[in-house]
């Protein structure tokens, strides 16, 4: 049981409830601590032998180094309320994410900006001379485009897409880009300026002590109670009056009518006596180099100093039976798939299906964490007005 602090009288008013909650990541644990502070006796249960799901962090043994162990997770938000929750549990280093990418024996800059435009032609134009330029080099005949390859042949031209974002997503979806939908491609903007900050948001930064010792503290509260090492069993349920599963959707039925599509990750790590490569990511562009990027993970403290390096390849591929799942596909077949899922699912009584797994979405931090504050208000509306909680908490 972890300890925290005392209650109001409205929330001491509120009749007790046990939840359960599959899963001690950002979801389970933000909801969890909501409705514990509303006087409720909160359960969560976490198959791994650690809290903070795939945002874990850890001190490197050898180097000091803090590790982002399923990869790196870089905050940032507009949400001026998500920012504020936050940092009330862990300090927020502002850090800014600088991504660079190898393609064709070249390191240029990403996004797409002036910089890499004028690296990549040979040339030296201005904004609005590199705007016209390379709306000559766009597929113009594309106007609706329909696909990841014809999002990028419309937006950037052929050679811009073949030196930077073809053979990358061909090696992140194990697919041709011609097969993936538009969408994807939005979440690379181009810049016709010098700006290489990856991210829009006004919001941006790393916790100073790892997601891992944040999350820890969200945790620290007396109606908690923490349990790892221990999968969810459907006999569990009777036992509580509420349950906010984050696991898969699809694993919460035992896939019985198939597995959802995921891609998963390979890190492969090595490490270094000084500094590898000089910024935190480096993306490979060309198809022929295996991984799709090197992290460097002491650049994700730049406010801290080591002498060694630790590094991680990584190498993505189709989801297994056992292994972790990061990547929703949400092709045709696996949307299909999802809503007869989701039919199930809407005839549980008590349950509601939250997170990245449990929803079948891809999600930032910031906003797995809105949309768990979201979830506990509507869950705490609900039972004053003594009515049924929807299974999602948010549309799928």
């Amino acid at each position: 049981m972890l300890g925290g602090r005392g209650f109001s009288s409205f929330e001491r008013s509120r009749v007790t409830k046990k939840i359960l909650m599959v899963g001690a990541g950002l979801s389970g644990s933000v909801i969890g601590r909501k409705l514990a502070e509303a006087g409720h006796d909160v359960t969560i249960i976490d198959e791994r032998n650690h809290i903070a799901g795939n945002c874990h962090t850890e001190r490197d043994a050898g180097s000091g180094v803090m590790m982002h162990v399923y990869g790196p997770h870089i905050f940032h938000t507009d949400d001026q309320e998500v920012w504020n929750y936050v940092n009330s549990f862990e300090e927020f280093v502002p850090f800014v994410n600088r991504v660079k990418t190898t393609s064709g024996g070249s390191v240029y800059l990403l996004p797409i900006n002036l910089h890499t435009i004028n690296q990549f032609f040979g040339k030296v134009l201005r904004p609005d001379e590199a705007r016209e330029f390379i709306e000559t080099l766009a597929d113009r005949s594309i106007e609706e485009p329909k696909t990841f390859e014809e999002q990028a042949l419309r937006f950037v031209g052929r050679d811009l897409y073949e030196a930077f974002l073809k053979g990358y997503t061909v090696k992140q979806w194990g697919c041709e880009p011609k097969d993936l939908p538009a969408s994807i491609l939005k979440r690379l903007p181009v810049r016709f300026n010098y700006d290489d900050n990856y991210f829009f948001h006004r919001f941006q930064g790393m916790p100073r002590h790892g997601y891992t010792h944040m999350v820890e503290k969200i945790l620290r509260h007396e109606r908690i109670t923490l349990m790892l090492n221990r999968r969810f069993r459907h006999s569990d349920a009777p036992a509580f009056d509420h349950i906010f599963y984050s696991g898969p959707l699809d694993g919460y039925f035992e896939y019985e009518l198939g597995r959802l599509g995921y891609r998963t990750l390979d890190f492969e790590l090595f490490r270094y006596d000084g500094d590898y490569q000089g910024c935190a990511v480096m993306n490979y562009a060309d198809v022929d180099v295996p991984y799709t990027r090197i992290t460097e993970h002491k650049h994700f403290s730049p406010w801290e100093t080591h002498e060694q390096s630790v590094c991680y390849r990584e190498y993505s591929r189709s989801c297994g039976a056992q292994d972790i799942p990061y990547y929703p596909i949400r092709m045709a077949e696996e949307k299909s798939l999802l809503g007869r899922y989701i039919d199930r699912a809407a005839r549980e009584s008590n349950v509601t299906f939250v997170g990245r797994l449990g929803t079948y979405r891809y999600l930032d931090m910031d906003v797995t964490i809105r949309e768990a504050l979201d979830t506990a208000e509507r869950y705490l509306r609900h039972l004053d007005a003594g009515s049924k909680m929807e299974p999602f908490c948010a549309k799928v």
